[in-house]
């Protein structure tokens, strides 16, 4: 094949039409067109820029003779291209886009819930110690608890539910793979129709995690009594489950589009990254998890002990940047 007939074909293979491919390259249309037609010829910077958009070699392009690329890719283990890359269809695709859009309500209020878990605690407590409606410390004690553990039940056996249920196609969020036909096209589509309402979820929820420390701040300038407190308290994780749950909503549903194009963390490198970096999040966060316990029930002030997570969140960032530079260095 000529160079005009490997751009149309990478071209239809990713389901691009000459207007999108040439809005990618920042050139027209008729350009475009030209192109495909062995009218003209692209230049050496959009035949570099050809390559990495359609995931092939300068080479496969500029050479007639080559009818299949093959570069080796060098991580100390068996190449990636030693084994055939599995192809995911027009009817899976959708499958996985349809799935991902019903368990993120599920997952994001799984979530919420497990913030809002021990909100009654703090309000019956705070109650107890000022005596609001005869509310002994014990029974404060064991509402709150039975609550916090039924919540916490009741979010796990959620994220066990949609966990099972992504398992069978768990593979398109670890493992690199190709599109058939019209697959990219399509993906990329309904992601930038998505794209609106993902930046309305993610600002209203940032928004409203902001906006919950007010009722603390309310409450101390007030000098309001203690089971005030508390119910302020309550007020700001329920503000905090409302937003993370906004959150979580649109960016399981964005990732779901950046995991068919392999872009973003998707990307083919960034799941060789995570894939090293998998065994390190699972012991950090069931560590933090168990910090958080252990502290709350030794010191019962869950109003304050919640500090942990934004705490070990910001920990966990700069870690895995650094664990990132090594894996990075490593590779």
């Amino acid at each position: 094949m000529i160079l005009a007939e490997k751009i149309t074909e990478e071209r239809k293979k990713n389901g691009w039409s000459q207007e999108e491919l040439a809005d990618q390259l920042g050139v027209s249309r008729q350009a475009v067109s030209k192109w495909e037609s062995a009218g003209t010829v692209p230049d050496l910077q959009r035949i570099i820029q050809l390559a990495e958009l359609f995931g092939v070699s300068t080479d496969y392009l500029l050479k007639d003779e080559m009818v299949q690329e093959t570069v080796p890719v060098y991580t100390g283990e068996i190449s990636e291209h030693s084994q055939p890359l599995r192809r995911v269809s027009m009817e899976e695709a959708n499958s996985f886009l349809d799935m991902k859009r019903k368990v993120a309500p599920k997952t994001a209020n799984a979530t919420s819930m497990c913030i809002l878990s021990p909100a009654l605690l703090v309000i019956l407590s705070t109650m107890a110690d000022s005596r609001i409606f005869h509310i002994s410390e014990a029974l404060a004690a064991g509402a709150g608890c039975a609550a916090l553990f039924g919540t916490i039940a009741a979010a796990v056996f959620l994220f066990i539910t949609c966990g099972i249920r992504e398992d069978h196609m768990a593979h398109l969020e670890k493992e690199n793979f190709e599109t058939e036909y019209g697959v990219s096209g399509m993906v990329r589509e309904r992601k930038r129709s998505y794209e609106p309402v993902f930046a309305r979820g993610l600002a209203g929820g940032v928004v409203l995690c902001i906006l919950a420390v007010i009722p603390l701040i309310v409450a101390g300038a007030m000098e309001a009594p203690d089971f005030v407190c508390g119910i302020f308290v309550g007020l700001l994780l329920l503000m905090i489950a409302a937003g993370v749950n906004m959150i979580i909503r649109v960016s399981i549903v964005k990732s779901s589009y950046d995991t068919l194009l392999q872009e973003g963390e998707f990307s083919k490198k960034e799941k060789r990254v995570k894939g090293k970096l998998e065994a390190f999040s699972g012991i950090y966060w069931c560590l933090a998890t168990a910090i958080y316990l252990a502290w709350s029930f030794w010191t019962m002030r869950w109003d304050y002990t919640w500090i942990l997570w934004p705490v070990a969140g910001v920990l966990f960032a700069a870690a895995s940047g650094i664990m990132r530079m090594a894996v990075g260095a490593e590779d």
